[in-house]
């Protein structure tokens, strides 16, 4: 597409919309995430030699087009939500002003960036809201669809609200609290359960948290209130005991009567195992004594809803508004506002899909800004605890039916006539 437009002099600046156009069925709602990431694409977008020096043996291209390829860098503005945003269909995440080949060449990109960092966030905060101020780790590295996979979804799990991360390299990166456990190697590397948990007491007295379902789950409690009782006459307590499978609720009571018998009424259970936010519900709506839930596989891989309609689609060339009619994937013209009105208590009453050129209705906010401009950044970099923040107070935010986890209501967000007026004149001339 690219060489065909430069070989056809196509030089108009072009404007791409990043949106997507249905939310899947089990959410109500969406939390954008990736934005940083694409900043930082697009301002190292360069053509190496080895890659101009590979292009050209396919013997595809022209060489005046491969010259063209060797002095480009990203040019263009960006408008964006920032990061911790919630989004609903078909509201731009982003947008993309450029000249057009510049701005086509990024869409595989920019898709790339976004989709699985907004995916796990979307699905991670629903287990927030899940554990009711309980605190959730994320273990979910092992089986994230690759180590890059697995590093985002450690960083876009703290941003919907979990408290730790069991990925060692995203607390060094990124800054994230760590949490981990020792696994049931460890425990059947010893020839006794309860020299296993001795020898971690003495390596890690100040965090030690014992896994207690290797054997018996409820001898092992047993186990347990001897080491706490050991650590704590050293001056140390024991950090907890972990759960990793069976019936989570029925042997959750048992081993909390276990350690409240014997002295051990400060140790918290943390249970994990293959768990989602609607375990998470079932097992703190029934009351289950745990303090504390460990993620994994199906909040890394999304599992429920795997994938977006994620789309990047022209709106505008030049300064002409230009759509797709495709059935069932209508596109709306031109660069695009999105609105948020706030009610008196708040709470976020709707949002308006407008023309970019729109005045700000009165008691909304403008949820698209400019973070680049001639392929420069705006402002500087969002720490991670801010983005974080941010998530917090937009999820708070929502109408309470919004957040459910099933029945949720649907969000209003409505078009507005101006932008309606332009989509009628578009249509009319094709």
């Amino acid at each position: 597409m690219a060489a065909a437009w430069f070989q056809a002099g196509v030089q108009a600046t072009a404007t791409f919309s990043l949106f997507v156009r249905r939310l899947p069925p089990e959410r109500g709602f969406l939390l954008a995430a990736g934005l940083e990431d694409v900043l930082q694409y697009l301002r190292a977008l360069r053509f190496t030699p080895e890659a101009l020096e590979w292009l050209a043996s396919l013997g595809r291209f022209d060489p005046a087009f491969l010259d063209h390829l060797a002095g480009l860098a990203f040019s263009g503005e960006v408008r964006a939500m920032p990061e911790g945003t919630a989004v609903f269909a078909e509201e731009p995440l982003l947008e993309i002003t450029a000249p057009l080949i510049e701005a086509q060449l990024v869409e595989t990109a920019v898709i790339n960036l976004i989709q699985l960092p907004t995916l796990i966030a979307s699905k991670a905060v629903r287990s927030v809201l899940a554990a009711e101020g309980r605190p959730l780790a994320e273990f979910g590295l092992r089986r994230s669809h690759g180590t890059d996979a697995g590093m985002k979804a450690a960083r876009a799990t703290w941003i919907a609200g979990f408290e730790s991360t069991s990925n060692v390299l995203a607390g060094m990166r990124d800054g994230i609290p760590l949490s981990g456990t020792m696994a049931h190697s460890y425990v059947s590397a010893f020839g006794d359960e309860m020299e296993a948990f001795r020898a971690y007491a003495r390596a890690h007295p100040d965090g030690c948290v014992l896994l207690l379902d290797t054997y018996d789950t409820v001898a092992a409690a047993h186990k347990a209130v001897v080491v706490a009782t050991e650590l704590g006459a050293g001056g140390h307590r024991l950090a907890g005991v972990r759960i990793d499978s069976g019936d989570l609720d029925q042997l959750s009571r048992a081993v909390r009567r276990v350690l409240d018998e014997g002295g051990a009424a400060d140790v918290p259970i943390i249970a994990s195992g293959g768990l989602d936010e609607y375990d998470v519900a079932r097992l703190v709506s029934a009351g289950a004594p745990i303090a504390a839930f460990g993620l994994g596989t199906r909040i890394d891989t999304s599992a429920d809803a795997p994938s977006l309609d994620l789309v990047y689609k022209l709106v505008r060339v030049g300064d002409r508004d230009v759509l797709k009619l495709s059935t069932g994937k209508e596109t709306w013209v031109g660069p695009k506002a999105v609105y948020r009105f706030v009610g008196a208590d708040g709470r976020y009453t709707g949002d308006r899909l407008a023309a970019a050129d729109e005045s700000v209705p009165p008691g909304a906010v403008s949820l698209l800004e400019p973070v680049m401009a001639k392929g420069a950044l705006l402002r500087l970099r969002p720490s991670l605890d801010e983005i974080r923040a941010r998530a917090a107070v937009q999820v708070a935010s929502l109408p309470e039916p919004v957040r459910r986890l099933g029945d949720h209501a649907t969000y209003p967000v409505e078009i507005s006539p101006v932008l309606r007026e332009r989509q009628a004149a578009v249509r009319a001339k094709r």
